[in-house]
């Protein structure tokens, strides 16, 4: 039974590896010429931030991805508010 749950908390562990890596590669793949590239990167981050979640309670520690998973949608609102209203208006 434990090599069970060795096997799924291995296969969960590879997925978010996996995760992240292509959300590095979509951060990657937009250029800074987009008019809204900010927006782009931080629906990319999402895709991170849920991979890391997921890490985060396979190796089990909920509180911490608790914590992530409540923290993270505000800062990146907080992130994308501050572009959008940002002093740098064109």
């Amino acid at each position: 039974m434990d090599d069970i749950f060795t096997i799924l908390r291995a296969i969960l562990l590879i997925v978010s590896a996996v995760l992240i890596l292509l959300a590095a590669f979509g951060i990657l793949r937009f250029k800074d010429d987009l008019k809204r590239v900010l927006y782009a990167r931080i629906h990319i981050l999402g895709v991170a931030d849920m991979a890391c979640i997921l890490a985060l309670l396979v190796l089990g520690e909920p509180l911490l991805a608790g914590a992530y998973f409540i923290l993270t949608p505000f800062s990146c609102h907080a992130m994308a508010n501050g572009f959008y209203y940002g002093e740098d208006k064109q």
